[in-house]
């Protein structure tokens, strides 16, 4: 009987530092998925780096108060999964919300985002998010604007008085 107890606690330290260390952890309800559709969705979440498991609810409760997100226990009702992705904060989020918008039966329910209780609105709002490199391209498109701008002003300054001298 003790091993079977220190085994949970083990388990429940786990999911403790899976929320603690993670950048992102989103919590979602799968539900209505086939088996297909849930091995996609491993394979995609794997790809973006993100660890997804399955815990019973009443260990991740202990792990959520243990960890601090005492606010994510309304959320633990039914069958729950947890992404966790200690890298990207991006990642649960937007491969789990383009999942969700192509599988209506898959719902995200809640989670953490660096170390705060996320809304479902905000997990959404993360997901629609450009991607690092889509934001690193717009910001230098903004920075490169009034130089090319610059130099295409220059240039026809000088095509103008070219003309003029001709």
């Amino acid at each position: 009987m003790s091993q079977v107890l220190e085994h949970k606690k083990q388990q429940v330290d786990i999911i403790a530092e899976g929320f603690k260390n993670s950048k992102t952890s989103v919590l979602v309800d799968y539900r209505g998925l086939s088996v297909d559709q849930v091995n996609e969705l491993r394979k995609q979440l794997r790809e973006a780096g993100v660890d997804f498991r399955v815990y019973k609810n009443t260990m991740t409760r202990r792990a959520v108060e243990k960890a601090g997100f005492e606010g994510l226990n309304e959320v633990l009702v039914g069958p729950t999964a947890i992404a966790f992705c200690e890298e990207d904060a991006v990642a649960p989020a937007k491969v789990l919300g383009q999942f969700a918008k192509d599988n209506e039966a898959l719902e995200i329910k809640g989670g953490v985002v660096e170390g705060e209780v996320a809304t479902v609105e905000q997990l959404k709002e993360l997901s629609e998010l450009p991607s690092h490199d889509g934001l690193v391209s717009m910001l230098l498109s903004v920075l490169q604007a009034p130089v090319r701008n610059f130099a295409y002003a220059t240039k026809a300054v000088a095509e103008q008085k070219e003309e003029e001298s001709a």
